[in-house]
């Protein structure tokens, strides 16, 4: 060990500092999974198919670059400690590729222009894989208590969630104002700036905090990788997160499908946004005392349950009036608040459980393959659910006036819907294995 552990009570000033991170992360984790599909179909006039593509290639290459990069934080050494340096270096870059991504100059090919969207794509994928593995593996160093973990979380959760409806209620409203390209140039400018305020609000604001540094694993890559999966807790966790974040990527991308095409109405996106996140923003502090009072696994299996609800009522969007639907939605946003609580207060359990019985630190390790896991599901999201489209027969368009088929329609229902809520429930197969005490104590040394 070569810093100390770090200390269990943390300072308001250090949560909220940390907690800015999520605007960051919560502008960009948003923002293309609502925009970037429609914007390729509707705008650009791309097929679902190749939108689809084009909106995961880029993720499907963050899942291989984030253990990388969370490998590289571990053994980052700078005065600032080993993550926040990266705070800073990645999180500038991010902020300028997200400000070009929907810029495209008019190129008159659709060709060039979904050329364009792929590079830029790419390069943000790439600047956010070194801002959020490294912001993602602080807490287990930032802190050695177990409840003390789940306050950090309240925090980061909490600002997640007002980013989240910001950014996604402002997105489409900016967009729509302005109308056209020059719509989307504007939004995608707004969001940069947004981003930035976060990566400059984590950077600074956790300049004073405590940090416990352990040695950093020995061994390459593949070994520390082959040590992580070998960790049955961090298996289980991760493969439940991953399922949940491909049931999110298919409600974000087709929320503004759902607003335009189904429910007919104008703001409807930015109304369903508000539902979604506004139950999440009153309701997160509650989680984390659900989880202090009955465990945290126990507090992820009712969230899930809840959000699985939530997003099963919605099937109904053809059939009922507008407002049962963002009630549904309210629902699905009263357990997606406890669905970001929960496990994100649980990694760092397992990576703190990790370096206890190693000693050596393996936190970035952890976070990158998390990220990577969770990168995969919020991209084969809309993948996913730009696949359902193309089954449904749905019609792309330059100017978004194209009418739509009653498959489409249906399509787009139940790719809001009944998938996610399939896909939540499914992860409850691995969360309902998943055992890990609260500070468990080191493996005794076995007896000669």
């Amino acid at each position: 060990m070569t810093g100390g552990t770090a200390s269990t009570g943390l300072t308001r000033g250090t949560r909220v500092g940390y907690g800015l991170g999520s605007v960051a992360t919560g502008a960009f984790g948003t923002v293309p999974g609502l925009m970037l599909l429609p914007y390729l179909t509707d705008t650009v006039g791309v097929a679902a198919v190749v939108a689809g593509f084009v909106v995961v290639l880029p993720k499907a290459w963050d899942v291989v670059l984030n253990p990388i990069a969370g490998r590289i934080s571990d053994r980052t050494v700078d005065p600032r400690g080993p993550r926040r340096p990266w705070l800073l270096r990645a999180g500038l870059l991010l902020a300028l590729a997200f400000a070009l991504l929907f810029a495209a100059p008019d190129l008159d090919s659709k060709v060039a222009e979904t050329a364009w969207v792929l590079v830029v794509f790419l390069a943000c994928a790439t600047a956010y894989a070194f801002f959020q593995v490294p912001y993602v593996a602080m807490p287990a160093e930032l802190t050695s208590g177990y409840d003390e973990r789940t306050r950090l979380m309240t925090w980061r959760v909490g600002v997640l969630a007002f980013t989240i409806m910001l950014a996604g209620a402002s997105a489409p409203a900016v967009r729509d104002a302005v109308g056209g390209r020059d719509g989307y140039r504007i939004m995608g400018l707004l969001m940069a700036v947004l981003i930035l305020v976060g990566v400059l609000g984590a950077y600074h604001g956790t300049r004073r905090a405590p940090v416990g540094a352990v040695d950093a694993g020995a061994g390459t890559l593949r070994e520390q990788l082959r040590v992580v999966s070998a960790s049955r807790s961090f298996r289980l966790l991760l493969t439940t997160f991953v399922l949940q974040a491909l049931a999110t990527g298919c409600m974000l991308a087709g929320v503004d499908y759902l607003a335009d095409d189904v429910l007919g109405r104008s703001g409807a996106a930015t109304v369903l946004f508000l539902c979604f996140v506004g139950p999440a923003l009153l309701l997160t502090p509650l989680w984390a005392a659900v989880g202090e009072r009955v465990g945290k696994q126990r507090g992820y299996v009712a969230s899930s349950l809840v959000l699985a609800l939530g997003a099963g009522l919605a099937a109904s969007a053809q059939a009922v009036p507008a407002a049962a639907v963002f009630a549904a939605v309210a629902l699905v946003g009263v357990g997606y608040a406890g669905c970001q609580v929960f496990p994100l207060a649980m990694l760092p359990d397992v990576a703190a459980d990790d370096a206890r019985r190693t000693g050596e630190n393996r936190a970035g390790v952890y976070t990158g393959v998390w990220t990577a896991g969770e990168t995969l599901g919020l991209a084969l999201g809309p993948g996913a659910f730009a696949l359902v489209l193309a089954v449904g027969g749905y019609v792309s368009s330059q100017d978004g006036d194209a009418v739509q088929p009653g498959s489409a329609l249906t399509a787009i229902t139940l790719g809001f819907s009944l998938l996610p809520a399939v896909l939540v429930l499914l992860s409850l197969v691995w969360l309902l294995r998943y055992r890990l005490a609260p500070d468990p104590a080191p493996l005794e040394e076995p007896a000669p």
